[in-house]
This record gives C-alpha cells, structure tokens and sequence, in this order.
C-alpha cells in the first residue's frame, strides 16, 4: 500500500519535470525560433519589393523619355 502510494509521487513528481523543465520550453523555443523566421521572411520580402520599385519607376521614366520625338540619346561605344 505504502509502496503504491510512493510509486504514484514518484511517478507524478516525474510528470512535473519532464513537463516543467522539457516540454513547456521546447515548445517556447519551437514559437520563438518560428516567430523569428517568419518576421526574417517578412523583412525580405519588404526588401524584395522595396528593390523592386524603383526599377519599375526608372522603366516608366525611359519608356516616356523614348515616345518623346527628337531627343539625342547619348551613349558609348563598348571595344
């Protein structure tokens, strides 16, 4: 009887361990490390279309500039 009752302490005192001191901070960890990915993700993603941008402006503008008649167009030769 006495041994019964020591078995289930143990047994409950292990319970609390594995659950307070493994579980609880792997799962912490596992959202941390997910919520740290996915803002990395996020912070490209604006740069990728922060970079983007000004490309799609600097298009805009030549494409104005060549339906424009009689401007000269300067440019170098390549050797």
């Amino acid at each position: 009887m006495i041994f019964r009752i020591l078995f289930y302490v143990f047994l409950i005192y292990v319970l609390y361990k594995v659950i307070f001191e493994f579980i609880i901070p792997v799962y912490k960890t596992t959202r941390q490390v997910k919520k740290g990915f996915q803002e990395m993700q996020d912070r490209m993603q604006d740069n990728m279309h922060q970079q983007q941008q000004p490309q799609q402006s600097q298009r805009s503008k030549s494409e104005t500039s060549k339906t424009q008649p009689g401007d000269y167009i300067d440019f170098e030769e390549l050797k």
